[in-house]
């Protein structure tokens, strides 16, 4: 049985400094979890500045929590869920984790409110901000198993074994963690967290690029 999807969620708060974040997790709605936290140890109510959506929740904040430490020592104390970074920057770490989820939703907040796009005044149905692709498969790409691709950063080459694995001086390998785990130290991000197939060509052409050129040509 499929796990139902929860939130991990970006609030600020107008008491806090500008660079100051509470980065969470919800099983529910994340306004009814930010009005949970509406309490007389804050001065103003918190608000929503952005959700990203999946079924791997827990795993996620875990993750992003971890990114974040790792930039610096940027928690305010270091058993609660508060950061010293600015809310752009963590939204930026979201998108980096999203990257790698095959069910991530991104949405922004503004007022508390999921932004909706207008148009010629008229309100549309709320949109997320971005929802990805389906994971990247070389049969999206028509490359067959046992071909070579070369891994851009160090110029390394691997073998497709199946369909969404590489193998490496005989180990196998789905592509993002591949990139994580050789990418070099001085090129690394500061998640930790890749899009695979944006690190590897196949006949002198990055991965990416060619499903988008396939994607486009069946639209």
């Amino acid at each position: 049985m499929a796990k139902e999807p929860g939130y991990v969620y970006i609030l600020t708060n107008p008491s806090f400094r500008e660079d100051w974040v509470k980065i969470g997790k919800s099983s529910r709605p994340v306004d009814v979890r930010s009005k949970e936290l509406d309490n007389t140890a804050v001065p103003l109510p918190f608000e929503i500045y952005a959700t990203l959506k999946t079924e791997k929740y827990d795993i996620v904040e875990k993750k992003i929590h971890k990114a974040i430490d790792r930039l610096t020592d940027l928690r305010i104390r270091q058993n609660r869920e508060f950061f010293n970074i600015k809310p752009e920057l963590a939204l930026e770490i979201f998108k980096d984790e999203a990257m790698i989820l095959d069910d991530a939703v991104i949405t922004m907040y503004e007022n508390n409110q999921p932004i909706v796009p207008m148009v010629n005044d008229m309100t549309f149905p709320t949109k997320p901000a971005v929802q990805h692709r389906p994971r990247f498969k070389f049969s999206m790409v028509n490359i067959p198993i046992g071909a070579e691709l070369t891994f851009v950063p160090t110029g390394v080459k691997v073998r497709v074994a199946s369909d969404d694995q590489i193998e490496y001086e005989g180990r196998i390998y789905k592509l993002s963690p591949f990139v994580g785990t050789f990418m070099p130290v001085e090129k690394r991000n500061a998640s930790g967290a890749y899009q695979g197939a944006k690190f590897f060509t196949y006949k002198d052409e990055i991965l990416d690029s060619i499903r988008t050129r396939i994607e486009s040509n069946e639209q």
